[in-house]
């Protein structure tokens, strides 16, 4: 499950100043934002809240509520400006030019983001893959050729604000991430179902996709006990 951090994140406001936002408003933003996309790709200039909330799967009042943290409030009677508010939140997000990501592990998982990275322009960019087996090295995936976890600490030099992504088994996930961290990576996401230990400055996102069905079997063992109860 993707685990928000737990600090507060400071991102710049519509008016130019900088607001403290909570980190689950945070992780909301890419849901308004993939639905402001959505709304502009369609031709739709204006969105009330209510719309938006419901694109995105929230409710109006905590839609407000996460945009007033940026300073953006639309306009009573008519909505939000759709390509204005994708703008800002992108701007909010540091999504205003695609961010480099590197990829450790180039299994099934790895090649898989690698490939997804290189056929969407979502705001990054997979500019390295790299993988322990010599086996893998030299193939090509998504338009970017998988190299030695060697080679690592070079091309992090060279690429400033690099994102690390671990999509290695949980037994070799600290490793690597300590080695992304030593070469200055600050923000991770992570497939391994482990517990990383990291610096506080640095940022884990953790998606353990055991813990997301573990939550839809409890939810489904919820609904089917209901339903003989109603019987």
């Amino acid at each position: 499950m993707a685990q928000p951090a737990r600090r507060r994140l400071t991102v710049p406001g519509l008016r130019g100043a900088s607001r403290t936002v909570p980190a689950a408003t945070v992780a909301r933003l890419p849901l308004y934002l993939r639905a402001l996309v959505a709304l502009e790709n369609g031709g739709v200039s204006t969105v009330s809240s209510d719309e938006l909330a419901t694109a995105s799967g929230v409710t109006s009042t905590k839609l407000r509520k996460d945009l007033s943290y940026l300073g953006s409030y639309g306009r009573r009677g008519v909505g939000y400006d759709v390509a204005a508010l994708r703008v800002h939140i992108e701007e909010a997000m540091g999504l205003t030019s695609d961010l480099p990501v590197v990829i450790v592990g180039a299994g099934n998982l790895g090649r898989a983001l690698a490939d997804y990275g290189g056929r969407t322009g979502r705001g990054f960019r997979v500019v390295g893959l790299f993988d322990a087996d010599p086996a893998l090295h030299g193939r090509t995936v998504g338009g970017v050729t998988v190299r030695r976890v060697d080679d690592l600490e070079a091309l992090v030099a060279s690429t400033p604000g690099c994102i690390g992504v671990v999509a290695v088994p949980a037994s070799a996930a600290q490793a690597v991430t300590d080695r992304l961290v030593s070469a200055g990576v600050v923000s991770i996401l992570t497939f391994a179902p482990v517990s990383l230990d990291v610096p506080e400055a640095v940022a884990v996102r953790k998606v353990d996709l055991a813990v997301e069905l573990q939550i839809l079997a409890y939810h489904e063992r919820a609904r089917a006990t209901t339903e003989v109860v109603a019987g």
